[in-house]
């Protein structure tokens, strides 16, 4: 793979540029009790405690920086079930852009309202029936403003890669090189970005992507060499890793860099949730879960590895993490 047109390491070098000074330099953070437990090393990137509670907020400003000032007075238009629509909004605010996002009426309520809080103004759709693609494509000719992709992104894949630039650097300092590194997969965005900065700077360890149950539409496209759909657009808790499918950037990024990806059932989300917040004390929603439901299951052999997990956003609804809570 070698596109000019595909984000490369140095470019998630210059997102860390972009980015220093207003996202936050999230904690790596070691599990005891996981790794006495499993007889591993096992740290967590905590990308919860990130600004608007995700890992959005680095590719969303690193794209909106990028704009001009012709293109910024016309404004943006994303699309997302709740953490890219954040992370525009924020970003969008801090720049002084008119935002525009658009939702699933099913977004988690928080999400909703913290968006709508950062400025934006919020036009919700039915995920089932209707195409959130089409809909913001529909936005853009009206008003002319630019749309901001939620994971098939230039700027926004190098953008997501600085979580594991920073994780890696914190891991130096720490005399630790880490044999597995895993992410939750939705789009791919973060996944995608991540591997440019991993097979960079530590080109033996090995990337896993993980997936809920039923929606696995990358472990299904990485297999059969081509870019496959889900079946259904909802009917998981993940919410924020929910894509129809990938794009075809992320999927070949992903498709040189990754080892595998896994999967995992909600249930196994929801007590990974409850554990995170019994043993590190950190509030996860599902989808942010699941690379720490993965191993807290046995979907990996982790015994005698270091390994780092992304627990990618903490954006989760109050019934919902009672629901994890009593799990």
């Amino acid at each position: 793979m070698s596109d000019e047109n595909y984000p490369t390491f140095k470019d998630v070098v210059s997102a860390a540029e972009a980015i220093d000074g207003l996202a936050v330099k999230t904690p790596l953070l070691k599990c005891e009790h996981l790794s006495d437990m499993l007889d591993a090393e096992i740290y967590v990137k905590a990308e919860c405690l990130q600004r608007v509670g995700a890992f959005k907020f680095r590719g969303a400003y690193n794209r909106l920086s990028r704009l001009n000032a012709e293109e910024r007075n016309r404004g943006v238009v994303a699309y997302s079930s709740g953490n890219h629509a954040q992370g525009v909004a924020a970003s969008a605010q801090i720049l002084g852009i008119n935002a525009t996002i658009v939702m699933p009426e099913d977004s988690p309520k928080m999400k909703l309202e913290n968006t709508r809080n950062y400025g934006a103004e919020v036009i919700t759709y039915d995920r089932e029936n209707e195409s959130r693609e089409e809909i913001a494509n529909q936005i853009s000719e009206e008003r002319g403003c630019i749309v901001v992709p939620s994971f098939a992104d230039f700027y926004i894949i190098a953008g997501q890669g600085t979580a594991a630039l920073e994780a890696i650097e914190q891991a130096n300092e720490k005399d630790v090189d880490f044999d597995l590194f895993m992410t939750p997969v939705g789009g791919g965005g973060l996944i995608a970005g991540c591997s440019l900065a991993v097979k960079e700077l530590s080109p033996d360890t090995e990337i896993y992507g993980v997936e809920p149950e039923g929606f696995n539409d990358v472990q299904r496209s990485i297999e059969t060499g081509t870019l496959v759909k889900n079946e259904r657009a909802s009917g998981s808790l993940c919410d924020a890793i929910l894509t129809p499918v990938t794009e075809q950037m992320n999927y070949d990024i992903m498709a040189e860099n990754l080892s595998g990806v896994l999967t995992v059932t909600d249930d196994q989300a929801l007590s990974a949730m409850k554990y995170a917040w019994e043993k590190m004390k950190l509030v996860v929603e599902p989808g942010a879960a699941v690379a720490l439901a993965a191993v807290l299951n046995g979907k990996i052999d982790v015994k005698g590895k270091n390994v780092c997990l992304v627990l990618s956003g903490g954006n989760v609804d109050e019934e919902t993490f009672i629901r994890a809570l009593e799990s």
